[in-house]
């Protein structure tokens, strides 16, 4: 991740723009599982993790092959992975329709190819990794009535990779944000987002209790 990174904010639209999938994904059917790759994943875990319904996320690396599953290999660029989220969440509580909501409304800018702002290689591409094939359809058709909607201002960027295994990060990957919370990254580009799923979504945030 550069220190340098210009705030992480979606530029291209604004997040009450950004309407929900029209097509449903009953809690029955919903897995429960969702993995994501929208830039750096101290930043989009610091996002999802305050959402209600989430149960656990997981950084780690999704796209390339296990023996270059780590971050020094990942941060060259070449490895084939992006840096992801694993997402274990409650469908009673929070689907995949809403995380996708919010993936594309705050956690990044996917009209972004291959970079977000000054994070700039295929490892920080948007990406989705379905897990069966309810979140690809609904995956695909979102994409599509978010294009078709003129919604952003430029094409979207995201990128749909199904059958691709995740592996975990470092340890120290883990709760980065959380842990580390006047980085100047952190202060600079996963807080801003933090402050506009608040905003935008104060109605999908966890209990204060």
């Amino acid at each position: 991740m550069s220190v340098c990174a210009i705030p992480g904010l979606n530029l291209s639209v604004s997040p009450e723009q950004v309407p929900p999938p029209g097509m449903p994904l009953p809690p029955a059917m919903d897995c429960g599982v969702a993995i994501l790759a929208g830039g750096c994943f101290w930043c989009t875990e610091a996002v999802f993790g305050a959402l209600d319904g989430v149960r656990s996320i997981a950084p780690g690396y999704a796209g390339g092959r296990a023996e270059r599953a780590n971050y020094e290999a990942v941060c060259t660029g070449v490895s084939g992975h992006a840096e992801a989220i694993r997402i274990e969440y409650d469908p009673a509580v929070i689907g995949f329709p809403a995380l996708l909501q919010v993936f594309f409304a705050v956690a990044h800018d996917a009209t972004q190819l291959n970079r977000q702002g000054n994070d700039i290689g295929s490892q920080y591409r948007s990406a989705v990794f379905p897990q069966d094939g309810q979140q690809e359809q609904l995956l695909r058709s979102y994409i599509r009535e978010l294009g078709d909607a003129g919604i952003f201002l430029a094409p979207i960027a995201t990128t749909i990779e199904p059958g691709q295994i995740f592996y975990l990060a470092e340890r120290y990957h883990f709760d980065y944000a959380t842990r580390n919370p006047d980085q100047p990254y952190i202060r600079g580009v996963s807080a801003p987002k933090a402050g506009k799923l608040r905003q935008y979504f104060p109605h999908l945030l966890k209990s204060a209790d």
